[in-house]
């Protein structure tokens, strides 16, 4: 997991190393400052202003080397860990672009929203915190214990009773906050869910009058999150109490100690044999007292924040392994060693084939489909809601691959094809219709980056597109808002139909993508298609049989299965279906048609 994440570091491994070298000469000067600044204060008792003056220069050198350093320090860190998080992002985004719909489908949009935003700043935090502070906080711990054993072991001794201490309580404390931060990113989720269904479903929430039951459904997917974090910062907020707690008996214990020392030190009793002079008990200077509760409060500081270094890292361990799930998520949907670059013509067969959105499904979505479509044909394809007739369609441009049996395009098998090849000979204007922010131009060229403005106007008058289009005053550098909200649904549906057709495809899927368009517009389109691309093979899902009934072919679904197949004029004599359907759009009763044959 940890090398597939440190992938994403790349261009930023300099500033990264960089920031470590800084940060071990930061905390070099700091360490070495205490001990500078015990000689200087030792000295003020002598007379010798130039050994004084010496030092202090040495002291304010030091100050500012240490600044300099932990200014390059947090410098180079920030660059590196929000370029790490760059990265990370587009590694993510890059792959959730090759998923497959099955892909899609394992994970919830609300889910991939939070792991590319909160679960990504948990890493980059944790990042962060790991060159910086994670490095910082063990060398800082380990230089002043060392100086304080240097400086006088008498007294160093109090920190091995204190920071063990010191060190069980955070581990305590961070155990019992990691399994409540571990609840916290399901409930992100959730949240996100919540929202995003509203969003989407707007229209349906006010036109029901909804509002309050919105509310409260995000009222309880955030005050579920705001006790899980309440009571985890609650638990942290330990931190502060039991670290000044062991300050506090640090400075207790020196202060006793230490001034027992000094006092004990100040107890001249006179000159050895050797001329020197001899004190009851030789320790501990003012200076070096003052010095080792320096380092004693930096060592303690150091544990501290290595507590909360090692509290975000654990809440960053679980946001890595959702990140890295996206990470590793491989395409369903593949390439074959060698495949075909070349689609011969826009014919299409089904040979028993058989499919189920999950291995572990009990029920097939479509079952036991045999059919045949020549190149050039028009198929209508009717069935009732929940017929399975998009899952029909999806199944030839490979947006799913099939459980059972084979699906062929222009006689070979789509699993064949190269993915590119196959979807830029297979336009699918699919049942929710969508645009882009940008312009009219912007959102056709989806369909061919390089058409030029005959063939977009073209495309238009073929989607009777042309007419709305041009009775804007920008015309077709109309800019569109996001998701194309300042368009109506029939003028939406035009647009996406001609973008498909700017791909100048084999095959051309309409999805019920002609519902929010009057019948007189339908049929000037239908008529379009069947003048201008004759080549190309038509599927055209639709609920109203005057949209399909001109087909050649006509396929009815019903449960996942072709119930029959034929012409308009052969199913409405045969098939009890298509005559239900019939009768009951153009208003006509069994009874009175049977009467008039």
């Amino acid at each position: 997991m940890i090398r597939k994440l440190l992938k994403s570091i790349r261009e930023y491994k300099t500033p990264s190393i960089l920031s470590i070298i800084f940060i071990v000469c930061e905390v070099f000067m700091e360490c070495a400052l205490p001990f500078v600044t015990a000689k200087l204060v030792d000295q003020m008792n002598n007379t010798n202003s130039a050994e004084i003056t010496k030092l202090s220069i040495i002291l304010v050198v030091m100050a500012i080397a240490s600044l300099v350093f932990g200014g390059l320090a947090g410098m180079f860190c920030a660059k590196a860990s929000a370029g790490f998080a760059k990265n990370l992002r587009k590694d993510m985004y890059e792959n959730i672009t090759k998923f497959s719909f099955a892909n899609i489908d394992k994970f919830q949009a609300s889910s991939l929203v939070t792991r590319m935003t909160t679960d990504v700043t948990n890493v980059q935090n944790a990042y962060m915190m790991v060159i910086r502070t994670a490095i910082r906080s063990p060398l800082m711990l380990i230089f002043s214990a060392i100086m304080s054993f240097i400086i006088c072991p008498e007294l160093a001794w109090i920190f091995t009773i204190l920071i063990p201490f010191l060190a069980i309580a955070l581990i305590l404390i961070m155990i019992f906050a990691m399994k409540i931060f571990r609840r916290i990113f399901k409930e992100y989720d959730a949240l996100n869910d919540s929202i995003k269904e509203n969003i989407d479903g707007i229209r349906v929430v006010k036109s029901f009058v909804r509002e309050e039951h919105e509310i409260k459904k995000f009222d309880k997917a955030a005050g579920k999150l705001k006790t899980d974090f309440t009571r985890a910062e609650r638990i942290i907020a330990l931190n502060g109490p039991v670290m000044q707690l062991s300050v506090n008996a640090l400075m207790l214990s020196l202060l006793v100690v230490g001034s027992i020392l000094i006092v004990k030190n100040s107890a001249y009793l006179g000159l050895n044999e050797d001329g020197n002079k001899v004190y009851f008990f030789n320790s501990v200077t003012v200076g070096q007292f003052q010095s080792l509760t320096t380092y004693g409060f930096q060592a303690l500081m150091a544990l501290m924040m290595f507590s909360m270094v090692i509290v975000m890292i654990v809440m960053a361990i679980e946001s890595a392994k959702r990140i890295v799930e996206v990470l590793d998520e491989k395409s369903s949907l593949v390439n074959p060693e060698n495949p075909v670059m070349e689609i011969k013509d826009g014919s299409i067969k089904f040979d028993n084939v058989s499919f189920k959105y999950s291995l572990s499904a009990e029920m097939y979505s479509l079952r036991d489909i045999n059919i045949e479509i020549k190149s050039g044909m028009t198929v209508g394809v009717l069935g009732s809601t929940g017929s399975s007739k998009t899952t029909f369609v999806n199944l030839i441009s490979r947006l799913y691959d099939v459980t059972e049996g084979a699906v062929y395009v222009g006689g070979i098998d789509v699993r064949k094809y190269d993915l590119v090849t196959l979807r830029d000979n297979v336009s699918v204007v699919l049942q929710k219709n969508l645009l882009f922010k940008g312009t009219i131009k912007d959102n056709l060229r989806w369909g061919k980056e390089d058409a030029t403005d005959e063939e977009i106007k073209h495309a238009c008058k073929l989607a009777c597109a042309d007419e709305f289009i041009e009775s804007f005053t920008e015309k077709y550098d109309t800019e569109i808002t996001q998701g194309g909200t300042n368009v109506s649904g029939g003028q939406k549906q035009r647009l996406c139909i001609a973008r498909a057709l700017l791909k100048n495809p084999k095959i051309l899927i309409l999805d019920d993508s002609t519902s929010a368009v009057d019948t007189k517009t339908d049929s000037i389109i239908r008529k379009g298609f069947k003048e201008f691309i004759p080549e190309t093979t038509k599927i055209i899902i639709a609920q109203r049989i005057a949209s399909i009934q001109e087909s050649d072919l006509i396929i009815i679904m019903d449960n996942g299965r072709i119930e029959a197949s034929g012409t308009h004029n052969e199913l409405l004599k045969n098939n009890k279906i298509y005559q239900e359907i019939y009768y009951s759009q153009n208003r006509v009763s069994g009874g009175e048609a049977n009467a008039k044959n």
